[in-house]
Protein backbone atom coordinates (compact mmCIF):
# COMPACT_ATOMS: atom_id res chain seq x y z
CA UNK A 1 0.00 0.00 0.00
CA UNK A 2 1.37 3.12 -0.80
CA UNK A 3 2.34 5.90 1.79
CA UNK A 4 0.00 8.93 1.68
CA UNK A 5 -0.02 11.80 4.04
CA UNK A 6 -3.09 11.84 5.92
CA UNK A 7 -5.50 14.62 5.31
CA UNK A 8 -7.92 15.36 8.42
CA UNK A 9 -11.90 15.69 6.84
CA UNK A 10 -10.28 13.78 3.70
CA UNK A 11 -12.38 11.00 2.07
CA UNK A 12 -9.99 7.92 3.12
CA UNK A 13 -11.63 4.86 1.70
CA UNK A 14 -15.56 3.35 0.41
CA UNK A 15 -16.73 0.21 0.92
CA UNK A 16 -20.04 -1.80 0.45
CA UNK A 17 -20.48 -4.81 3.28
CA UNK A 18 -23.63 -6.73 2.28
CA UNK A 19 -24.81 -10.74 2.66
CA UNK A 20 -24.35 -11.22 -0.96
CA UNK A 21 -20.97 -10.06 -1.70
CA UNK A 22 -19.86 -12.16 -4.86
CA UNK A 23 -22.48 -11.23 -6.63
CA UNK A 24 -22.04 -7.76 -5.85
CA UNK A 25 -19.02 -8.18 -7.14
CA UNK A 26 -20.06 -9.23 -10.36
CA UNK A 27 -22.49 -6.74 -10.92
CA UNK A 28 -19.70 -4.06 -10.37
CA UNK A 29 -17.14 -6.01 -12.68
CA UNK A 30 -19.74 -6.01 -15.53
CA UNK A 31 -21.47 -2.39 -14.88
CA UNK A 32 -18.52 -0.16 -13.98
CA UNK A 33 -15.68 -2.51 -15.68
CA UNK A 34 -14.16 -3.32 -12.61
CA UNK A 35 -11.97 -5.92 -11.71
CA UNK A 36 -11.07 -7.96 -8.68
CA UNK A 37 -8.77 -9.08 -5.83
CA UNK A 38 -9.28 -11.43 -3.25
CA UNK A 39 -9.19 -10.54 0.56
CA UNK A 40 -8.54 -13.51 2.88
CA UNK A 41 -10.29 -13.15 5.54
CA UNK A 42 -9.52 -16.29 7.16
CA UNK A 43 -12.65 -18.90 6.16
CA UNK A 44 -13.78 -16.26 2.97
CA UNK A 45 -12.60 -13.65 0.77
CA UNK A 46 -13.60 -9.94 0.55
CA UNK A 47 -12.78 -7.78 -2.70
CA UNK A 48 -10.89 -4.79 -3.46
CA UNK A 49 -12.49 -3.76 -6.80
CA UNK A 50 -9.81 -2.40 -9.31
CA UNK A 51 -9.89 0.59 -11.92
CA UNK A 52 -10.04 -0.58 -15.15
CA UNK A 53 -7.75 1.92 -16.89
CA UNK A 54 -4.56 1.83 -13.97
CA UNK A 55 -5.57 -1.34 -11.48
CA UNK A 56 -5.25 0.84 -8.85
CA UNK A 57 -7.83 -0.44 -5.89
CA UNK A 58 -10.66 2.09 -5.64
CA UNK A 59 -13.04 0.63 -3.37
CA UNK A 60 -13.99 -2.44 -1.60
CA UNK A 61 -16.99 -4.93 -1.01
CA UNK A 62 -17.41 -7.06 1.62
CA UNK A 63 -19.31 -10.20 3.14
CA UNK A 64 -21.21 -9.25 6.06
CA UNK A 65 -20.01 -11.92 8.68
CA UNK A 66 -17.77 -11.88 11.63
CA UNK A 67 -16.71 -8.15 12.53
CA UNK A 68 -18.62 -6.57 9.72
CA UNK A 69 -22.22 -7.97 10.56
CA UNK A 70 -22.68 -4.95 11.32
CA UNK A 71 -22.38 -2.94 8.81
CA UNK A 72 -25.19 -0.76 6.96
CA UNK A 73 -25.79 -2.16 3.58
CA UNK A 74 -25.04 0.75 1.95
CA UNK A 75 -21.64 2.55 0.11
CA UNK A 76 -19.97 3.34 3.15
CA UNK A 77 -17.52 6.35 3.14
CA UNK A 78 -14.81 6.97 5.90
CA UNK A 79 -13.58 10.33 6.25
CA UNK A 80 -10.17 10.81 8.25
CA UNK A 81 -10.33 12.27 11.83
CA UNK A 82 -7.26 13.18 14.06
CA UNK A 83 -8.80 11.38 16.93
CA UNK A 84 -11.34 8.44 16.74
CA UNK A 85 -12.00 9.28 20.66
CA UNK A 86 -12.79 12.59 20.44
CA UNK A 87 -14.73 12.49 17.37
CA UNK A 88 -17.03 9.70 19.07
CA UNK A 89 -17.85 11.46 21.95
CA UNK A 90 -18.41 15.37 19.75
CA UNK A 91 -20.75 12.80 17.30
CA UNK A 92 -22.87 11.75 21.01
CA UNK A 93 -22.63 15.35 21.93
CA UNK A 94 -23.88 17.12 18.87
CA UNK A 95 -26.79 14.80 18.31
CA UNK A 96 -25.46 11.84 16.05
CA UNK A 97 -25.08 8.60 16.87
CA UNK A 98 -22.19 5.51 17.17
CA UNK A 99 -23.85 2.34 15.24
CA UNK A 100 -20.87 0.17 15.66
CA UNK A 101 -17.07 0.47 16.51
CA UNK A 102 -14.72 1.64 17.74
CA UNK A 103 -12.65 -1.03 15.33
CA UNK A 104 -9.44 -1.75 13.61
CA UNK A 105 -5.96 -2.89 13.99
CA UNK A 106 -2.91 -1.43 14.98
CA UNK A 107 -1.53 -1.77 11.34
CA UNK A 108 -4.03 0.40 9.23
CA UNK A 109 -6.05 2.01 11.85
CA UNK A 110 -9.08 2.42 14.01
CA UNK A 111 -12.54 3.51 12.22
CA UNK A 112 -16.17 3.39 13.82
CA UNK A 113 -19.50 4.20 11.98
CA UNK A 114 -21.52 6.84 12.59
CA UNK A 115 -25.07 8.55 12.04
CA UNK A 116 -25.59 12.40 11.71
CA UNK A 117 -28.76 14.47 13.00
CA UNK A 118 -30.62 13.69 9.88
CA UNK A 119 -30.14 9.91 9.33
CA UNK A 120 -26.95 9.86 7.27
CA UNK A 121 -23.99 7.75 7.78
CA UNK A 122 -20.55 7.42 7.40
CA UNK A 123 -17.47 6.04 9.25
CA UNK A 124 -14.53 7.67 11.18
CA UNK A 125 -11.35 6.58 10.60
CA UNK A 126 -8.02 7.48 12.34
CA UNK A 127 -5.30 5.84 10.79
CA UNK A 128 -2.47 4.10 12.61
CA UNK A 129 0.80 6.57 13.13
CA UNK A 130 3.26 5.73 10.91
CA UNK A 131 6.28 4.96 13.28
Amino acid sequence: MENKKTIVGGFEWADLTVDNATQVRDFYKEVIGFTHEDVNMGEYNDFSMNSPTDEQTKVGICHARGTNNDIPPQWMIYFNVENLEDSMQSVKNNGGKILAGPKGSEKYGSYCFIEDPSGARCALFQKASQD
